[in-house]
C-alpha cells in the first residue's frame, strides 16, 4: 500500500490537511459532474428544511438548475462509480495509513455551491457539537476524516473555495465567546485546487466554503471515514448496495461477515487488517 511521505506526514500533523493533485482523470471529473446533474433530477434526501449552518442561506424551492445549490447524501446507490471511489487506492491507502485499519465508510455527499452574492461562507468542524469538543494530539489517529474531490477548478479567491484554518485541529476555538468564525476570520486560508484534486482533513479541522462570486458553481464530492467504534452517518444498517461491492467495500459499509451482536463494532474481525490492506 502507498504510505504518506515524510513531508505529507509533517503537513498532516502541523496543518491538519493534505492536498493531493490529479487524483481523478479529466474523464472521471466529467463522469461525476454529469452524474450530479442527473442525480438532482431524482428524489432523494437533501436537508432543505434545515435552518442551520450553510443551509440557512439555501433557497427553499426545488432547484433543478445544474448550477444551483445541491446537497445530496448517500450517493452509492446511484452508480457503481461512486462505490469504486470509496476505496480508490491512491487516496484510500493514505486514509488507512492515517486512521489505521479499523475503520468504516460513514458518509458520501455531493455539494454544488452556486455563485451568489447572498452566501457569506460558512465555517465549522465535522461531527456536530459533541465531536467538536473531543480533541486529539498530533500523534493520535483521528476519529473521523474526509476526502473532498473537486469537480471544478477553483483557482481564485471567493470561488466557493474549500477554506481551512491550518493547525485548528489542535486548538479549540472559543465558540460562543467571541466573534463568529467565518472564512474571513484571521488565520483562514482559501485553498486553490484543480478539478480532479483531492483534499484530506480530519473532523476536528475548522473548515468550510468561502463565498462564491465567481459566476460559476463549484461542485464537490465528499467521502467520510470513521473509526469502527463510531458509526455510519448515511444508513442505519449495512448499506443496501453491498451486493455490488467487493469484500473490502462491504467491510467498509459495516458487513463484518456475521450477524450483528452486542460489541460487534468494538471488536474487529480477525482478518480486518488483511482486508483493509488488500489490493
Amino acid at each position: 500500500m502507498n504510505k504518506l511521505t515524510d513531508d505529507q506526514r509533517h503537513q498532516w500533523a502541523i496543518d491538519g490537511y493534505l492536498h493531493l493533485p490529479e487524483i481523478l482523470s479529466p474523464e472521471e471529473v466529467s463522469l461525476f459532474s454529469e452524474q450530479l446533474d442527473q442525480i438532482r433530477q431524482q428524489p432523494g434526501y437533501e436537508p432543505t428544511d434545515l435552518q442551520l449552518g450553510h443551509y440557512g442561506w439555501v433557497e427553499r424551492s426545488a432547484n433543478q438548475d445544474s448550477e444551483g445549490f445541491m446537497d445530496r447524501r448517500d450517493l452509492l446507490p446511484y452508480d457503481d462509480a461512486f462505490i469504486k471511489l470509496m476505496d480508490r487506492p491512491s487516496v484510500f491507502d493514505l486514509i488507512v495509513d492515517i486512521m489505521g485499519s479499523h475503520i468504516l465508510f460513514s458518509m458520501s455527499q455531493a455539494i454544488v455551491r452556486p455563485s451568489s452574492d447572498n452566501f457569506p461562507g460558512y465555517t465549522h468542524t465535522d461531527g456536530g457539537e459533541a465531536l467538536r469538543q473531543i480533541r486529539v494530539t498530533e500523534t493520535s489517529r483521528p476519529l473521523a476524516m474526509k476526502a473532498v474531490y473537486l469537480l471544478t477548478d477553483v483557482t481564485e479567491n471567493n470561488s466557493g473555495n474549500f477554506t481551512v484554518f491550518p493547525g485548528s485541529h489542535m486548538r479549540p476555538f472559543p465558540v460562543g465567546k467571541g466573534p463568529v468564525v467565518t472564512p474571513r476570520s484571521p488565520g483562514a486560508a482559501q485553498l486553490m485546487a484543480k478539478a480532479g484534486d483531492c483534499i484530506l482533513f480530519p473532523h476536528s479541522l475548522w473548515h468550510g466554503p468561502s463565498p462564491n462570486v465567481s459566476g460559476r458553481a463549484r461542485k464537490t464530492l465528499l467521502y467520510n471515514y470513521c473509526q469502527m467504534c463510531v458509526r455510519s452517518y448515511d444508513f442505519e444498517t449495512v448499506s443496501d448496495v453491498k451486493d455490488r461491492c467487493s469484500e473490502r467495500q462491504r467491510r467498509l459499509l459495516g458487513d463484518l461477515g456475521h450477524a450483528f451482536r452486542p460489541g460487534s463494532y468494538f471488536y474487529s474481525p480477525l482478518d480486518q487488517v488483511e482486508v483493509m490492506r488488500s489490493e
